[in-house]
């Protein structure tokens, strides 16, 4: 039918739907799974989930080991739900805020043997969603979706679009006189699948043949916005634009990929974490997440679309580097951004240079 929504159209609704706290569904090779969000699903919708059947909870590996839950499917653990289990019960297992106050979670029965595809992919798309990376899921009848008036969607499909990077379409540009540089150009580009937005801003006319002085920025609303010393991100984002300005030309990319990929309220959970006395890499692995969920293919993606096919890289982030290596963006220089450093973040630093590998 002509005005049926195609895959990305599917995927976004899918992903207003979890964070609404509305199940969808998944088809598989093995079957059909109502899936939902750990975080947003209400108790009484948990209680007409545990009608349908046995209703796992899905951890990621990073969660599992914190719970000391055995995670037989490696990257995942298919946590059984004990009959009668609480939503309350359930949100302890996937929100960390309270393993200290009530360390005592278990014991915790996993599955093991059997296909856990759909429950990958429903944790994957929880992810997506920005949302805590756990999720409800039971196996249901063909044609569950259709009955419910729910969103389905096909793991030959989803799985890899998950993974792929979404066109981004360059929607406009105009001039913003910075206090760094009155010469500047914002440049808006607009993924094709409907997600987060991300900006470029240029400096001057960089010669296009030429490497051009580049940063990647992610973007960091309590630091570059609310000036928190926490972190570094403000200073460096000031520093990078006074660079360029400098210099006279310049593109700084800005990637809304809050809290290194799992957007800002995780990111508040993993503050509350440090703040009990867990690094930064601690923190986001209790939460169920992986020390970085960026994705820096999309700074080579609006790079390239820029024109552009070489920079010299402010930054001190080694992975950055690598990444625009990958997707074909030579990297003539790196150029070293170390600013920022205050009391509250001296902590937050040296766990980037020691576990993540930043360059100080």
């Amino acid at each position: 039918m002509p005005f049926s929504p195609d895959l990305n159209e599917t995927l976004s609704r899918a992903r207003a739907d979890l964070r609404m706290g509305v199940p969808v569904v998944l088809d598989g090779a093995t079957g059909a799974a109502l899936i939902a969000s750990a975080e947003t699903l209400s108790a009484a919708r948990l209680i007409e989930m545990q009608g349908l059947g046995d209703v796992d909870l899905v951890l990621t590996g990073r969660r599992a080991e914190t719970l000391k839950a055995r995670a037989y499917d490696g990257d995942v653990a298919r946590v059984v739900l004990p009959d009668g289990a609480a939503m309350t019960w359930v949100q302890s297992l996937a929100d960390p805020s309270d393993d200290l106050a009530t360390p005592m979670k278990g014991p915790l029965t996993t599955r093991r043997g059997g296909d856990a595809a759909l429950h990958r992919l429903a944790v994957a798309l929880c992810k997506s969603a920005r949302l805590l990376p756990a999720a409800l899921v039971v196996h249901v009848p063909g044609g569950f979706a259709a009955a419910h008036n729910l969103v389905s969607l096909h793991v030959e499909t989803v799985a890899p679009a998950l993974v792929a990077l979404p066109d981004l379409l360059h929607v406009v540009s105009a001039k913003v006189p910075l206090r760094a540089a009155e010469n500047a150009r914002l440049h808006i580009f607009r993924p094709e699948d409907g997600s987060d937005e991300h900006y470029a801003i240029e400096i001057g006319r960089p010669d296009r043949d030429k490497p051009v002085l580049a940063r990647l920025h992610s973007a960091c609303f309590t630091g570059d916005l609310l000036g928190s010393l926490k972190c570094d991100c403000g200073p460096q984002l000031n520093a990078a634009l006074a660079r360029m300005g400098q210099e006279g030309s310049g593109v700084l990319l800005y990637l809304n990929q809050e809290g290194r990929g799992i957007g800002l309220a995780n990111k508040m959970r993993a503050y509350s974490l440090q703040d009990q006395g867990f690094d930064t890499v601690e923190a986001n692995h209790r939460l169920g997440f992986e020390d970085d969920e960026r994705d820096f293919r999309l700074g080579a993606q609006i790079l390239e679309t820029m024109g552009f096919s070489g920079v010299r890289l402010l930054t001190n982030n080694p992975a950055k580097v690598a990444m625009l290596e990958h997707c074909g963006i030579n990297v003539a220089e790196r150029v070293p951004l170390r600013v920022g450093e205050t009391p509250q973040n001296a902590r937050y630093l040296a766990t980037k240079a020691e576990k993540s590998g930043h360059l100080f």
